[in-house]
């Protein structure tokens, strides 16, 4: 099968179309014929040497996919509600950026009703992401304030989506007034610029100097600081990527005072049953909202499989509204 490589670790175009054996899936596992594969910030982390994969898993990128279940264990599907040639997107450990991918059964969700392969495709790794941390831990309910950072992300447009939807009031940023504008049009109550606005000061003019209920944060560093501030009375800040570095400080009486949760998690090396656990309650919960229309996949741009190192730079760059995906 063809499958994109990482030759070496570095820029985008150490990633490579080359040859590989088809995997064979083992007990509880599926093996999918892949048309798309979603591009992620933890596929260019290990581009670049930064995110090794977990022990066991592919050395090859790609933590998500669509396609057609070709082969696996029957029982385990069975019990999955699955079978032989129906179309699923699936959230994997590595593996994804090949036209076969093997992926447990329970990370396996049926395509909603209407969508492509190439939709379905840019699901997984930030609907997984975002119900883990959001409303997991992040315990977000009806009527709370939500702060998403990097309202135009792949992470962003899905929370901001889900959020309005679960009756939460969004406040996104952004780095452009274009970007905040698609925050909004998503259906975020209000975005802000963080180029030209200070977040702290419009999050506590928003809510009436309230603060915000719980905040996802992909930046960490010395964002951690000004989040606190924008923390309401036991609020929650949920920590899931330090592209901003990985030292932070915060006032501590702040937290004290305000009875503040500080937490985070990462996904790629938690368990199977931990993910399948993550995958019933979407199949439960958010999957019927994307059926109906309510919440949609947001598509930037797709790329052949050739053109990997291409769909990078494009990540790399920031320029994007939503997910890039690869098509086979």
């Amino acid at each position: 099968m063809r499958a994109v490589e990482i030759s070496s670790f570095g820029a985008p175009g150490v990633l490579r179309l080359g040859d590989r054996p088809v995997p064979a899936p083992g007990a509880g596992e599926v093996l999918i014929r892949v048309s798309a594969s979603g591009i992620n910030r933890p596929d260019v982390l290990q581009r670049a040497g930064h995110y090794a994969p977990p022990p066991g898993a592919s050395d090859l990128p790609g933590l998500e996919v669509a396609g057609v279940i070709e082969s696996g264990d029957a029982q385990a599907l069975a019990l999955a509600g699955l079978q032989l040639g129906d179309r699923v997107c699936a959230l994997v450990s590595g593996g994804g950026y090949a036209q076969w991918c093997v992926a447990p059964v329970g990370q396996c969700l049926p395509v909603p009703g209407g969508l492509t392969d190439i939709e379905a495709a840019s699901l997984p790794e930030t609907f997984f992401t975002v119900w883990s941390n959001v409303f997991d831990r992040g315990r977000l309910q009806l009527g709370e304030w939500l702060l998403v950072q990097g309202g135009t992300s792949g992470i962003g447009v899905t929370a901001i989506q889900l959020a309005k939807a679960w009756g939460a009031q969004v406040v996104a940023t952004a780095g452009s007034d274009e970007k905040c504008a698609a925050c909004v049009a998503l259906g975020a109550s209000y975005a802000i610029n963080y180029r030209t606005q200070d977040f702290v000061e419009e999050v506590r003019r928003i809510t009436g100097q309230r603060g915000v209920d719980v905040v996802l944060d992909m930046v960490a560093g010395d964002y951690v600081t000004r989040e606190v501030e924008c923390l309401a009375e036991d609020g929650r800040l949920v920590i899931i990527a330090v592209q901003g570095g990985t030292k932070s400080a915060l006032n501590a009486g702040l937290v004290l005072r305000r009875r503040l949760t500080v937490t985070g998690s990462t996904l790629r090396p938690r368990s199977v049953e931990f993910k399948t656990a993550i995958a019933q309650a979407l199949r439960q919960h958010v999957w019927p909202l994307i059926a109906s229309g309510q919440v949609r996949p947001v598509i930037y741009r797709t790329f052949d499989a050739s053109e990997a190192a291409d769909a990078h730079a494009l990540m790399e760059s920031n320029q994007h509204t939503g997910k890039i995906v690869l098509t086979w």
